[in-house]
This record gives C-alpha cells, structure tokens and sequence, in this order.
C-alpha cells in the first residue's frame, strides 16, 4: 500500500508544481502585456523612422541615419554593448520617376500611375513606345515565343488570388512576374516590361519592389503600374490590340556600398553563450517611410528590451537585437550575420523575426531542422495556451528572410504573424507611413514576441 500511495503523492506534487510555474508565467505574460500597452515608446520611434528619416533603401543617406539612430536607441535602453556588423551593399537610385502613357490615337493619351522596380534601368533620356502584348504569367511568355513578344512591351497581369485567405500566399504566388517577368521578356526580344502591382486592392497606388535580371540576358526597364491602371489598360487592349505604350524613367545603380547589422547584446545571466535572437530589416523602400515594412519590426525588437527593463526582469540566456541591413534589395545583412555566427561558433538557441507589418498579431510560425523540428514544436507548442488569451496561436511553417540563413545552425526560427488582410494594400508603397499603423496594433506585437521570448528564456528549447 505504501508504495501506490507515494506514486500518488508525487504525482499530485507534481501536479500542483506544474500549475504554480503556470499562474506565474501566466502572471508574468500578464504583466509583458500591461507594459508594452500602457509604458512602450516604439511608436514614437516608429513616427521618427518612418516620418524623419523616411525611406531607407541600403546604401542610400537615410539609411545611414537609420543606423546611427536604432544604435542610439539600443544604447538608451541599457543593453550590454551595441556593435556593428559591416555588410556590403548596392545602391539603386530612383533618380526620375517613371511615366507610362497608353496612347489611344497619335494624338490623345492617358498617364497610368507607375513607379520604376528596384534594379531596374533606365531609359537613357529616351522614351520607349511599342505595342503591348498581355499575357497571364512567365510561362505564357515561352509559350509566345520570340516571334509574338519581339519589339512590344510584355504587359504582366496575373492578379494576386482573392480567394486566399492568407495574403502572403497570394502574393506568393503573384510576385515572380514582377521579379523575373523583365529577364523573361527580354529573352525574346521585349522591349520592356508592365506589371500589376502587387496588392488585392484596386487603386491608383503602384507598388514597387525588386526586380532581378538574369545574368547573359539583355537587361530591359521594367516598371509596375497600379491595379486600376492595370484593369483599364486591359480593357483598353480587348478593344484595341494594336494599342501603344510608351515609357520613361532614370535610375542610376551604385555599387560597393557599406551598411551595417546594428545589433544590441544584453548578456544573460545565467547563459550567456546562449543566444536568442529577435530583430527586424532596418531598410526599406524609398518611396515611402517604411513604417510598415520593416520599422514595425524593427522597434517590436527593441521594444523587447525596453518592457523587460521596466519589468526589471533579468534574462537568463543572451538577448540580441539586430538591425538587419539590406533585406529588400540583396538580403546582405541576414547572411552575413548567419556567416559570422558560423564563424565565431556562436550557439543561437532561437531567433524570431518581425517582418509582416504592424498589425494585431495572430501567430508565431516556426521553422527548423528536420532532425530536431517535431520534438521542440511539440515543446513550444505546450507554452501557447498561455498566450491563448491574447489571440496568438503557433503554426509550423516559415520564420523570416533575415534569420533563414541561421538554419542550418541549428536554432529554432520564429515569424511574427500579424492579421495579412490589410498589409499589401501598403507594401512597398508611398502609403507606408506612420498613419497606417495602429499603436495598440503594434504594441501587441511586441509584446507578443516579448512573451515568447521570456518562455524561452525560462525553459529553453
């Protein structure tokens, strides 16, 4: 009898202990919430990137002020030490906006809202007018042939899928005509290339973004035009397939740039070889302030730091906070990061990455060796009743571009998952200013990855 009766005793203990380390964690998740709402700046250093300092395109002046401003910030706060990690870069220079024209008759046309994508050329002073071909994505492209896309410009209008509910998938599965669509047209002889921007939204914004030539192929401009401007010019073709565009533009690309990772390191405690990693791409496009795409997670990151100070929670594990340099036009800042931890045989026990938008926080994805992955999600997964309340959730699948490269060392990679519905209507935009950010919104962020961070600080992974 006695031994039965200890089986149960301990169990019991066992228990409670384990309901005890949750109210306190539960206690503690209460406390990360009440202080990111009520006591976080990251708003107003968020108004400050976006508004003061603007778009932040790597190698461009105000990217250089964004450095030297999130150091400062890092400073402020009271990390350990803030350092620098150089990365080299190329900066593309917007240096006259694009003007597309549909010329209805040799003497009327209309101007379509265009914006140039990033790397692209220029026409030299010219303008470039040809008839328009439309076609629904790169493989009609080859199957056109060199004999129906010679001397026109390729009009690019497969639109993303409104029936998806999650928005980066529809983007996803959209976003290669505007990456590859010139190189593929100028394979066989385009002259230029269209294409719809990339949102679900119908209106007069073009969006802009990288486009990527092909080594060995002629390179040609390439310049999006809004969703309206796409429909119309659509319909304007099923009326008239003879139809002409024309189109100017200058851009200038400089190479051999320099830009930094800006990382703040608070040692830990107990373990400070261990690191977790939380951060954001402090670059941008130059159209508009960002503050969407990346400056959300950027100041979610150092927010991080702030509410534990005032919390005056002490980390066990190292935390780092890094600035990556250049994700939109070369992704420089987050290899190089991965190729130095490599180096320098650093451990990251996880890193979690902001780079979806300021918006009410829905899940964490999460993404990792197979050789390890099932076993740590089902651990973390075990954590999520506690955030339950506050509407996150964990999914599998994907983190971030900045802390991909660090997979293969090994550590678990978090993406912060904010509700999609609302986020391209602002990507790469000049709409992507401070007003379109919410600071309740973007205060559950933080203080969802500051949740996730002290239960992986507490327990490891």
């Amino acid at each position: 009898m006695i031994k039965p009766v200890l089986v149960f005793l301990l169990f019991y203990v066992h228990v409670f202990m384990l309901q005890a380390q949750t109210s306190d964690d539960a206690f503690v998740i209460k406390k990360i919430y009440e202080t990111a709402l009520a006591e976080s700046n990251a708003y107003e250093w968020l108004t400050h990137l976006s508004e003061n300092i603007g778009g932040r395109l790597a190698g461009s002046p105000n990217s250089y002020k964004a450095e030297d401003y999130t150091q400062h910030i890092l400073d402020s706060l009271g990390v350990t030490t803030t350092f620098r990690q150089a990365t080299e870069t190329t900066y593309w220079n917007r240096k006259e906006e694009s003007q597309v024209f549909a010329h209805l008759t040799d003497n009327a046309k209309i101007l379509l809202p265009s914006t140039s994508l990033g790397n692209t050329i220029g026409t030299e002073g010219k303008e470039v007018r040809a008839k328009i071909i439309e076609v629904n994505g790169l493989d009609e492209v080859d199957q056109l042939g060199e004999e129906m896309i010679s001397g026109k410009i390729v009009f690019y209008n497969r639109p993303m899928d409104p029936t998806l509910i999650n928005t980066f998938n529809a983007y996803g599965g959209a976003v290669d005509q505007r990456a590859f669509g010139a190189s593929r047209a100028a394979k066989y002889g385009a002259v230029g290339a269209i294409v719809r921007s990339m949102t679900n939204k119908l209106d007069d914004v073009p969006h802009t973004g990288s486009s990527i030539y092909e080594d060995g192929v002629k390179r040609i401009p390439s310049i999006a035009i809004s969703t309206n401007a796409a429909e119309m010019l659509s319909d304007m073709l099923s009326r008239n397939p003879d139809l002409e565009l024309s189109f100017s533009n200058d851009n200038e690309i400089i190479p051999n740039q320099t830009n930094y990772n800006i990382i703040g390191e608070w040692k830990g405690s107990e373990k400070p070889d261990e690191i977790i990693v939380v951060g954001g791409h402090l670059d941008s496009w130059d159209l508009g302030g960002g503050a969407h795409d990346d400056g959300a997670g950027c100041v979610q990151a150092m927010a991080v730091v702030e509410i534990f100070k005032k919390m005056n929670y002490q980390p066990k594990h190292t935390i780092r906070v890094v600035m990556f340099a250049n994700e939109e036009n070369g992704l420089a800042g987050g290899r190089e990061y991965a190729r130095l931890a490599k180096e320098n045989g650093e451990k990251h026990l996880s890193a979690i990455e902001s780079d979806a938008g300021g918006f009410t926080p829905r899940a964490f994805s999460t993404d990792g060796l197979d050789s390890y992955f099932d076993e740590k999600f089902k651990k973390v997964s075990s954590w999520f009743t506690l955030l339950e309340p506050y509407g996150v959730t964990l999914i599998k699948g994907g983190s971030g571009a900045d802390i991909s490269p660090l997979k293969e060392q090994g550590p678990l990679l978090f993406g912060l998952r904010p509700d999609s519905q609302r986020y391209f209507d602002f990507h790469h935009t000049a709409e992507d200013h401070i007003e379109a950010v919410n600071k309740r919104e973007l205060n559950l962020g933080a203080a969802a990855m500051t949740s996730l961070i002290y239960l992986i600080d507490s327990y490891g992974i």
